[in-house]
């Protein structure tokens, strides 16, 4: 009966324990993203066009955009080369179809206008102005 009770906890805890798992990456043909940036310094508040950039790497376990920091860190680089605002906080927000992706953006522009009511000075950064360009993650 002890052996018994050994073997079903043995086998629980090995049930229980986290399996090494690996990411399904994959290149997807277009995803939707957008850029978003803030300071702690002013109440200004940076928004890019929802943007289609081709050639994405995806994990599509978790569904996760690869390399968002270099995304993040383009959005960054412009904003404190030609707008000559440094030390900017800034997150990109991606989805699959551009339908996901504008109502994130609605939503995002929501908090930071409507109901901040003018707490915030929100400026646009349209595409002609500002484009994300494609990471390449195949090496990584």
């Amino acid at each position: 009966m002890k052996i018994l009770k050994y073997i079903l906890f043995t086998l629980l805890l090995t049930m229980a324990l986290p399996q090494e798992t690996q990411a399904k990456r994959e290149k997807v043909p277009q995803m939707y993203m957008f850029g978003f940036s803030a300071s702690f310094q002013d109440s200004i508040i940076y928004m890019t066009d929802v943007q289609e950039v081709s050639d994405v790497w995806y994990d599509s376990k978790t569904r996760f955009l690869l390399g968002r920091q270099h995304y993040s860190y383009q959005l960054r680089n412009y904003l404190t080369n030609n707008k000559q605002q440094p030390n900017r906080v800034c997150v990109v927000m991606f989805a699959l179809t551009r339908k996901e992706a504008e109502k994130k953006f609605i939503k995002l522009r929501k908090e930071y206008t409507v109901k901040a009511k003018g707490k915030y000075d929100v400026r646009y950064l349209p595409t002609t102005e500002f484009k994300f360009e494609a990471v390449d993650m195949s090496e990584e």
